[in-house]
């Protein structure tokens, strides 16, 4: 069933979880290995699973959380599991210094709200840190109301594609 702006909020509250590292492709998101699952709930359990350190990442997100990566977010292939294991865990936005072109637009598609923004990593936030992004504006805030730093908003067709719950979810309309 397609969703509507009723449905989707445009500020979103959650725990921050910070991903710092440049140029993490999808094959660090999601291993070809794990390529032949096709059930989205269990992609869920290998999202940097190839990727030292942070293999305890899927035990650790809950749902709502708000992931902020680093420059070149998602380079590589246009593999879907590495946005479909986000999903599948519930975060509820990527905030990124920047993404790859490829999966930038699989995630908009996947009606997965993205904000890029320069000098997020800089911008004073820790991991666990609770904030609110306004997907409208770009603005990203402290709960205590002070604005930590503003990065793009979505844009209209983004922002039409998330309340419809996705591409699919946007083309089944009638």
């Amino acid at each position: 069933m397609a969703m509507d702006q009723a449905d989707k909020p445009l500020i979103l509250t959650g725990r921050v979880r910070i991903m710092p590292l440049e140029n993490v492709d999808t094959d660090m998101i999601f291993h070809n290995r794990h390529l032949h699952i096709t059930d989205r709930s269990e992609m869920a359990q290998h999202i940097f699973g190839n990727l030292d350190g942070w293999q305890n990442f899927p035990n650790e997100t809950r749902p709502g959380d708000i992931l902020i990566v680093g420059h070149n977010f998602g380079c590589g292939s246009s593999r879907q599991q590495a946005v479909d294991g986000f999903l599948a865990l519930g975060v509820a936005a990527l905030i990124g210094e920047s993404f790859g072109a490829i999966y930038k637009r699989n995630v908009i598609n996947a009606g997965l709200p993205l904000v890029e923004c320069p000098g997020i990593l800089s911008a004073g936030l820790d991991d666990g840190d609770r904030i609110e992004l306004n997907l409208e504006s770009g603005t990203i805030s402290r709960l205590d109301g002070s604005t930590v730093i503003r990065g793009k908003p979505l844009s209209r067709v983004g922002r039409d594609i998330y309340f419809a719950g996705g591409l699919l979810e946007m083309a089944g309309r009638d």
